[in-house]
């Protein structure tokens, strides 16, 4: 995720920006798909499936993929 800091050295951040450079540097290790945005039509889909009462069971799932859960 790029931001305004990304040139700066530290001596030259605020606190703030600081804390947000740590932060979003933690959220990116934790979640590689920090900051991204959904594309419309994958948005759309999730919205459709929530309104679905229809569920599968996380030990389906996994079966079918092959997963150890």
């Amino acid at each position: 995720m790029a931001t305004a800091t990304d040139n700066r050295k530290v001596s030259d951040l605020t606190v703030n920006d600081l804390r947000r450079l740590i932060r979003d540097t933690i959220y990116e290790f934790v979640d590689s798909d920090f900051g991204l945005e959904l594309r419309p039509e994958v948005e759309e889909a999730l919205r459709e499936s929530l309104k679905s009462k229809e569920r599968i069971p996380v030990d389906k799932v996994t079966e079918e993929l092959g997963l150890n859960w």
